[in-house]
């Protein structure tokens, strides 16, 4: 009976460890996911001479207001 108890405390355990590092790491890793298209396209933006660096401005505070660096 003890180690029966003994077994399932440790699954639980084990199970509630994994689910707090799965959320963890969606919570670390979400922001800067979400804000990639907009950093991807403000580096885009940026490439074109002359009007790169206004144009890349608005995406730039996109993704800034996303995921602050």
């Amino acid at each position: 009976m003890m180690a029966r108890r003994r077994r399932l405390w440790e699954q639980m355990t084990e199970r509630i460890t994994r689910a707090i590092t799965v959320l963890a790491l969606l919570h670390l890793a979400g922001c800067g996911v979400v804000a990639a298209p907009c950093r991807v396209t403000s580096a885009v933006l940026d490439m074109v001479p002359l009007v790169g660096h206004v144009a890349a401005t608005p995406t730039d505070a996109c993704a800034e207001a996303i995921d602050p660096k």
